[in-house]
C-alpha cells in the first residue's frame, strides 16, 4: 500500500504517515462528488450563505489549531500561519455575502421579447493545490466554487496531508453535505484519472509551470475549463524619487514572506542608481535583523524551506550564479544542522545567463539590478518568461503610470508590495499562467454562462 507522509521541515522528524487512495476508492468518490453535485446545486443561497458562515467561524474558533498544523507541515512561521487561517475566514464572511447579488441574473435589451444571462454549476471542479498557503490557496478556491453550486474534489500537496485532512473536516463539521467537498490522498499519477473522468468539469491548479503545463495539455485534450496560478519572478523597481527607507522596509516583508517561497514575493529588486548605495544598506540592515529559527516561537521572522528538495534548489541557483559572477552582500550560505534552513540572502552583479536571473527563486534571496533610468527598468522587469505581478516606488504619481501601462503582470502596485485581496481579481500572464481567482471574476470562472432569449 501507498503512503503519503508529513515531515516537519524545521526537525525533519515525520510527523505522520497516511495510505493513498486505491483507483477504486478514488472512483467511488468522484461518483460521491457527482451525486451530491445533483442536490447541491439547487440549493438556495441562503442555505450556502448559512453554512459558508459556519466555516468562518470554526476557522476563528480553532485558527490556533489550524495554524499550528501549518506550520508543522511546512514551516511557515505561526505569525503567518494565524494570519493565513484569518483571511480564509474574511474570504467566507464576504462571498456569503455577496455571491448571489454577483451571480444575479443579468437583463439584456436586444429585439426580443426577453433576454437575459443566468449564472449556472458546472458540476466536480478539481483543485490541485500547493503546500506555501495550505489553507488560503484551498479556501481561495473551494468557497467560490461551492457558492456557485459545484462541488469540489482536493488533491493538496504531498507534504501537507494532514492540513488537507483537517481542511475538509471544518466543512463537514459546518454541515455541508456528503460529498459536496472531498479530500483526496493521492499522488500525482492519478491526477489523469479525476482529470479525465466525464463527470469532472473543470480543473484549477497552483503550482509549478511544469505541473501546469501537464494539466493544462490533459485539460486541453479533455476540452475542459482550467485555471491555471503558477510561478513568478515578480520585479520591485525603486526609482530615483522613491521613499528609499519605506521602500526598503516593505520590501523585506514582500521578499521574507514564509521564507521567500510565495509566487507573488518580490525576487527581482530593480533600483535607480543614484539611490542603490542606500537601498542596498537599508535593505541589508533589515535582512539582518530578521531572525531565523524555531517557526513555532512568535519570535521567530524567517522559518524553514518547506522540504529537502527546495532548500538545495536555491542552494544550488546561488552557488552556480556566484562561480558566475554574482556577488553575495549577506547569507548565502545554508545553515547546517537538523531543519531546511537558508537565511536571508542579498545578491547583486547578476547577470542574464544566471540561474538567478532567468529562473524563479523560492527562497529568501533577493536579486539587486542596478539601472540608469525608467526605459531600462521597464526593460528588466518586462525581461522574463513570468507575469504575475509588479512592485514600483515613485512619489510621481504620474510617472508610475507609464509603469502601469507598459509592466507585462497580472498586477501592479505602485508604493506598496504585491498582495491578493478578496476584492480584486488575482493571476498572471505569459508562464505565470491564465485566469482568474477572487472577487466577482473569481467566482465566475467556473459557471455556465448561459444566454437565454424568449419570444412569443
Amino acid at each position: 500500500m501507498k503512503k503519503i507522509f508529513s515531515i516537519n521541515p524545521a526537525t525533519e522528524e515525520v510527523l505522520a504517515e497516511s495510505p493513498l487512495l486505491t483507483k477504486d476508492q478514488l472512483e467511488k468518490k468522484i461518483y460521491l462528488s457527482h451525486d451530491a453535485f445533483k442536490k447541491w446545486r439547487k440549493v438556495s443561497f441562503s442555505e450556502k450563505k448559512v453554512l459558508m458562515k459556519r466555516v468562518g467561524k470554526i476557522l476563528l474558533k480553532d485558527k490556533e489549531k489550524f495554524a499550528r498544523m501549518i506550520t508543522l507541515e511546512m514551516g511557515k512561521t505561526i505569525r503567518e500561519s494565524l494570519a493565513e487561517v484569518e483571511k480564509c475566514a474574511t474570504l467566507c464572511e464576504f462571498l456569503a455575502g455577496s455571491a448571489e447579488a454577483i451571480l444575479k441574473t443579468e437583463i439584456i435589451k436586444t429585439e426580443a421579447k426577453e433576454s437575459y444571462i443566468r449564472f449556472e454549476p458546472l458540476g466536480i471542479i478539481f483543485a490541485i493545490m500547493p503546500w506555501n498557503y495550505p489553507f488560503w490557496q484551498v479556501f481561495r478556491a473551494v468557497i467560490p466554487a461551492l457558492m456557485v453550486g459545484n462541488t469540489m474534489l482536493l488533491k493538496h500537496a504531498s507534504n501537507v496531508p494532514r492540513t488537507s485532512q483537517l481542511i475538509e473536516k471544518i466543512f463537514i463539521d459546518a454541515g455541508f453535505p456528503t460529498g459536496v467537498f472531498q479530500n483526496l490522498l493521492i499522488d500525482s499519477t492519478m491526477t489523469s484519472q479525476v482529470i479525465n473522468h466525464p463527470h469532472v468539469r473543470g480543473i484549477t491548479l497552483t503550482g509549478s509551470e511544469k505541473a501546469g503545463s501537464t494539466v493544462a495539455s490533459m485539460a486541453g485534450r479533455a476540452i475542459k475549463k482550467s485555471i491555471l496560478e503558477l510561478g513568478g519572478s515578480d520585479p520591485f523597481i525603486v526609482l530615483d524619487d522613491a521613499d528609499v527607507k519605506k521602500a526598503a522596509l516593505i520590501a523585506t516583508s514582500a521578499r521574507l514572506n514564509v521564507t521567500g517561497q510565495v509566487c507573488i514575493a518580490a525576487k527581482r529588486f530593480i533600483v535607480n542608481k543614484k539611490i542603490a548605495p542606500q537601498f542596498i544598506q537599508e535593505l541589508t540592515k533589515h535582512f539582518s535583523s530578521k531572525k531565523t529559527g524555531n517557526p513555532l516561537s512568535k519570535n521567530t521572522d524567517v522559518g524553514p524551506l518547506s522540504g529537502k528538495k527546495i532548500l538545495e534548489t536555491i542552494e544550488n541557483q546561488v552557488n552556480i550564479s556566484v562561480k558566475m559572477g554574482a556577488k553575495i552582500i549577506i547569507g548565502g550560505k545554508r545553515i547546517f544542522g537538523k531543519g531546511y534552513f537558508y537565511p536571508p540572502t542579498i545578491m547583486t552583479n547578476v547577470t542574464k545567463k544566471m540561474p538567478l536571473y532567468f529562473e524563479e527563486t523560492f527562497g529568501p534571496v533577493a536579486t539587486i539590478f542596478v539601472v540608469n533610468n525608467d526605459i531600462e527598468a521597464i526593460k528588466i522587469a518586462n525581461d522574463t518568461k513570468f507575469g504575475l505581478g509588479a512592485s514600483v516606488w515613485t512619489k510621481n504619481l504620474e510617472r508610475a503610470k507609464r509603469f502601469i501601462e507598459e509592466l507585462e503582470s497580472g498586477s501592479v502596485f505602485v508604493n506598496t508590495k504585491v498582495t491578493s485581496n478578496i476584492r480584486l481579481p488575482f493571476g498572471g500572464i505569459k508562464m505565470s499562467g491564465y485566469g482568474r481567482e477572487l472577487s466577482s471574476y473569481g467566482l465566475k470562472e467556473f459557471v455556465n454562462i448561459k444566454t437565454v432569449v424568449l419570444e412569443d
